[in-house]
């Protein structure tokens, strides 16, 4: 099922584990750790500097689907021939940042449209490590909330898929975006979980009943000691909480 036509799919579907690995041995070790639990994994900046494009197809001839998270961020041409390039890999989603702006955004947008086999982008709107102490330190005065409202609009704009959002903000995007707009949150903690460097969390549960499409788990699924039981044990949070919105 495609989680963004489909958005009552299965929870096996809406769960992205973050590979933030430094190298392809480790990380598809990892996804060999999992025992086929997952369907989706991220590739962030980290591992696919580390081992190039082949990760992806490594990923890919697996049976698994990619969220390819490289927060692309320059001017309109760039991007979009940065678009163009990352087409040919096979990734299912991919992260544009929406501070480059409008043009840029809609650049990509424009560069998706007209590509053969291209992802369907994602605007990341503010990180979850940033509080509103971050943000004004970066010039950008107002709570977190206002300033992802306020990107979230400018990528809806341009013809932007989804968005990337700390799990606090979703529910005030709901409202204002509706129900069609793919939501993937990271900064997802289970419940008595360690925040790390994350400042805007939530648990599994209380992401998927605030209207969140997918969550991005990492190091509390990769640094457990039994990586399937913490899928396992996510899973039963987002389960309960599916119900619950159901019922």
């Amino acid at each position: 099922m495609d989680p963004l036509e489909q958005p009552h799919s299965s929870l096996r579907d809406r769960l992205i584990v973050a590979l933030d690995f430094p190298s392809a041995a480790t990380a598809l070790d990892h996804v060999d750790r999992l025992e086929g639990r997952c369907r989706w994994f991220k590739v962030g900046l980290e591992l696919y500097l580390a081992a190039g494009p082949g990760i992806v197809d490594s990923l890919l001839v697996r049976g698994f689907d990619v969220f390819l998270d490289l927060k692309l961020h320059d001017i309109p041409n760039t991007v979009a021939g940065a678009v163009r390039s990352v087409s040919s890999l096979g990734a299912s989603l991919l992260t544009v940042h929406a501070a480059g702006g409008p043009a840029m955004l809609a650049a990509a947008a424009d560069a998706a449209a007209t590509t053969p086999n291209a992802p369907r982008l994602l605007t990341v709107t503010v990180l979850t490590s940033m509080d509103a102490a971050q943000l004004a330190a970066a010039g950008v005065f107002g709570s977190p909330a206002l300033q992802v409202l306020r990107l979230a609009g400018l990528a809806a704009a341009a013809g932007i898929d989804g968005l990337v959002c700390s799990p606090e903000e979703v529910p005030r995007l709901r409202a204002q975006l509706g129900d069609s707009p793919l939501i993937v949150v990271p900064g997802i903690r289970p419940e008595g979980g360690a925040r790390g460097d994350q400042r805007r969390v939530a648990t599994p549960a209380d992401a998927i009943a605030s209207g969140a499409s997918m969550l991005v788990v990492g190091r509390p699924i990769t640094h457990a000691a039994n990586p399937a039981a913490a899928v396992d044990a996510i899973l039963a949070e987002m389960s309960g909480a599916a119900l619950a919105t159901i019922g």
